[in-house]
């Protein structure tokens, strides 16, 4: 795939790149290495001014940011601009609370026979960061505000069709005072993700894209011996029970299923009712996704924008198409539009079943698959009926059955009367086929530290203390 800004609203190529050589990379990790040595020994109120900094500096530049955004992959202004405001609330989030969290944590000394012992984090060095289109800076910030405030240095891969984010992402921790080497950009293409991966100065990779992906990725560090992060998609179920507000539950599905044009790993996919409410809620989703403006990115009256590539606007009609074939009934849209740009309609499916595309894969696109379950078990089993295990909704006003979706749900997020997103204060990441691992809060923060053990003892006294363990 060629490095390049193709506008998704219009199809033209604005702005191509070349792939940087591997003497170029190699000197990319070699910076990222330098870097590290310096960092790691700086304080973390050194560190915090200059995570404040690119904080500031991107709500200076939130409408251009936001825009340079909407152009490279179809978002809408409205979206891009409170993307941008959201990795700038992270990074504050990040130099407020990274040295709380990354205390020495005390440990009983007594039970372990010594004078002293605690666990200290410390960073491990530069980490490699895969990473897709679908949010170009949340999906970097995420990992790259803990990442420098522990102490460690990142270096980008990015997806090829968000070069120019990808460039200005380096450019903020510049100019925001981070030593030079401390975030740098590849431009390059993923056949070259295992050179990187066996260079002795990356010491761990992360990675959030498609399961293939993951997989290479995974593999390639486990030849390394080096630590992965993974967060691989997810076609996360909304569960309706007969006691949810409906109108409610249907307001919040229409934004879970279309944000970011329907392209979002943790976008509600599989809409599971109850047949009690089944008919009432269908009518006011189906209603609520036809009323949305499908139409220009850039403007403030458009609900939906271009999916990203052409490419995955076929694979999305294409599943429709499936179901289709097979029986399945549309609601509302489910035809690709004639013009330019890659638009789809956000789209209602429903009488699904197994053996449809649909009923197993990950749709990335406005698209709503709509289940009928006669019971909360049987809710529960098509929630669960998926090699995914991302983020989860349920919608019941009754105690008991929040208490057993929270339990029930087999996912690394369950959100309740609410959308499924993500916070800097808590873990975000899957099981199953969504991967391993956590994103943000002090949980994320560390998967790229030294958790340490260290022991003191009371010199003679306590010179045989760990003879016999193991």
């Amino acid at each position: 795939m060629p490095i390049a800004t193709t506008n998704p609203a219009t199809g033209q190529v604005l702005k191509t790149y070349d792939p940087m050589s591997d003497e170029q990379v190699d000197a990319a990790i070699e910076r990222a290495d330098l870097a590290f040595r310096q960092l790691r020994d700086t304080s973390f109120a050194q560190r915090a001014r200059w995570l404040t900094a690119a904080a500031d500096l991107l709500d200076a530049e939130r409408d251009a940011t936001a825009r340079l955004m909407t152009t490279e992959m179809g978002k809408t202004y409205a979206a891009a601009q409170a993307e941008v405001t959201k990795c700038a609330t992270a990074c504050r989030f990040y130099a407020a609370n990274a040295e709380r969290m990354l205390a020495d944590e005390p440990a009983d000394a007594p039970a372990v026979k010594a004078t002293r012992a605690f666990v200290r984090y410390q960073p491990i060095g530069p980490v490699l960061a895969v990473m897709p289109w679908n949010f170009p800076l949340w999906q970097v910030m995420r990992f790259a505000a803990p990442a420098l405030m522990a102490g460690n240095t990142g270096l980008l891969k990015h997806a090829s069709n968000v070069p120019q984010t990808a460039l200005y992402l380096e450019d903020l921790f510049r100019r925001a005072g981070f030593p030079e080497g401390a975030f740098s950009t590849l431009l390059v293409g993923s056949d070259v993700v295992d050179r990187i991966l066996a260079d002795p100065r990356v010491r761990a990779a992360t990675l959030t894209g498609s399961e293939a992906a993951g997989r290479s990725i995974a593999a390639s560090a486990g030849r390394e011996l080096k630590k992965t992060v993974l967060e691989l998609g997810g076609s996360d179920p909304f569960v309706v029970m007969p006691s949810a507000d409906l109108d409610k539950a249907a307001e919040v599905a229409t934004t879970a299923r279309c944000q970011n044009n329907g392209q979002s790993c943790i976008a509600a996919k599989r809409f599971i009712v109850h047949t009690d409410v089944f008919d009432a809620f269908a009518e006011k989703f189906a209603a609520r996704m036809s009323a949305l403006r499908v139409g220009d990115p850039m403007d403030s009256g458009t609900d939906v924008g271009p999916l990203a590539s052409e490419r995955g606007r076929d694979d999305v009609h294409a599943q429709v198409q499936d179901a289709v074939d097979n029986g399945a009934t549309v609601l509302c849209g489910g035809e690709k539009p004639a013009g330019d740009g890659w638009f789809y309609p956000p789209t209602v499916v429903t009488d699904l079943k197994p053996g449809m595309r649909m009923w197993s894969e990950e749709v990335f696109g406005p698209v709503a698959g709509l289940y009928r379950a006669a019971s909360y078990d049987e809710a529960i089993e098509i929630a669960n009926g998926t090699n995914f295990g991302l983020g989860s909704n349920a919608w019941t006003e009754d105690p008991a059955e929040q208490e057993r979706f929270a339990t029930d749900l087999d996912a690394g997020n369950v959100f309740i009367n609410g959308m499924t997103t993500s916070y800097p204060e808590l873990p975000f990441g899957g099981v199953k086929n969504s991967g391993y691992g956590r994103e943000l809060s002090a949980v994320g923060m560390r998967e790229f530290c030294n958790t340490k053990t260290v022991w003191i003892g009371a010199g003679e006294a306590g010179a045989g203390a760990g003879a016999h363990a193991e």
